[in-house]
């Protein structure tokens, strides 16, 4: 890292909502020098999320003030610290601060409140630690007293957080029914993982449970689809058990078969992780983190890669990021990646 402060930094940036290819632009801004009280943080890596379409589309939970810088999750590295800063020094890693917009070679951030993150995790994990992993992890343990031997069933098994749910709950002692669209391609993978059952997400999904379950039901359901297949999870439940929303891939509402909503006395509850990191106190959130980084470190959770880009051929990457060929996220590469 170069000594040398610059005075401007790129980034991908929006000036109005709408479709990325059409409204992103790669500029060129000013970067000011950093107080006292301030550090210069060079972005290493960032992901490429469903969710951040979502915000540049106008379509998330949560926009940014406009013109915005896009992206929601980027690890950087310290390349200056200001004259008042005794907690970081050069050369850190810690978490991009979200809302400034990660998709950007640096940025000048207050040092306080910034997350440090294991230099010893290998970078393409490291960045994506922030938002699935711990979606994973709280849907796992905010919503059911659960014990090992107990079952977790999920659709979109073979998402990102599908996969992470899959790994941490391995790791916790539990056992998971994995429903996917086409068995056939993701079977191995998420068996490789730890998945115990792997099952098409269809109308003959609960006879085909039943047939391998052996009178067994699950304590906890995940949705992250919606519409029918949110019935298929509902009737895997045991007596008292529960399913969270945190997705709707499909649009579709979330229909419940009223007998086992009845007569099982089953709990339907909504998940935001943006909602719940806003409001968690500092020790939960350290919790969380802790957990996720210690199995990214002993490799009992780790998160598929596609590709990397650098961070000026954002669009190629977009259009990668967007089609049904990959294998995984798709991350831009910034200049402390080198």
């Amino acid at each position: 890292m170069s000594s040398a402060f610059p005075t401007t930094s790129h980034a991908v940036r929006y000036h109005e909502t709408g479709k990325p290819n059409e409204v992103l632009k790669y500029e060129e801004l000013p970067l000011p020098v950093p107080g006292a009280d301030e550090v210069l943080i060079l972005m290493e890596m960032a992901v490429i999320h469903p969710s951040d379409l979502g915000m540049i589309g106008g379509t998330y939970g949560r926009l940014r003030d406009l013109p915005a810088v896009a992206g929601r999750e980027a690890i950087g590295r310290i390349a200056k610290v200001g004259s008042a800063v005794t907690t970081l020094q050069v050369g850190d890693r810690v978490k991009m601060p979200e809302d400034a917009g990660v998709w950007r070679e640096s940025v000048v951030a207050k040092a306080s409140g910034l997350m440090p993150v294991p230099s010893d995790i290998p970078a393409e994990q490291a960045c994506m630690a922030f938002i699935n992993p711990p979606t994973a992890w709280l849907l796992l343990r905010e919503f059911a007293n659960l014990k090992s031997g107990d079952w977790v069933i999920q659709n979109a098994s073979n998402s990102a957080v599908g996969e992470c749910v899959v790994q941490l709950a391995k790791s916790l002692g539990l056992h998971t029914v994995c429903l996917v669209r086409s068995p056939e391609k993701h079977a191995a993978n998420l068996k490789a993982m730890g998945a115990d059952i792997v099952l098409a997400d269809d109308d003959k999904a609960t006879k085909a449970l039943a047939a391998q379950w052996q009178g067994a039901a699950a304590q906890l359901a995940l949705n992250s689809i919606g519409g029918p297949s949110a019935i298929t999870l509902t009737r895997a439940l045991d007596n008292g058990g529960t399913l969270v929303t945190f997705g709707g891939m499909t649009g579709d509402m979330i229909r419940f078969p009223t007998r086992e909503f009845i007569f099982k006395d089953i709990r339907y509850r909504g998940f935001w992780m943006d909602r719940w990191a806003r409001s968690a106190q500092p020790k939960d959130l350290e919790g969380v983190f802790d957990a996720i980084f210690s199995r990214l470190r002993d490799g009992s959770l780790k998160m598929a890669v596609d590709s990397v880009y650098p961070l000026a051929d954002y669009a190629s990457a977009l259009a990668k990021a967007g089609g049904y060929s990959r294998n995984g996220k798709v991350l831009l590469r910034g200049p402390a990646s080198a």
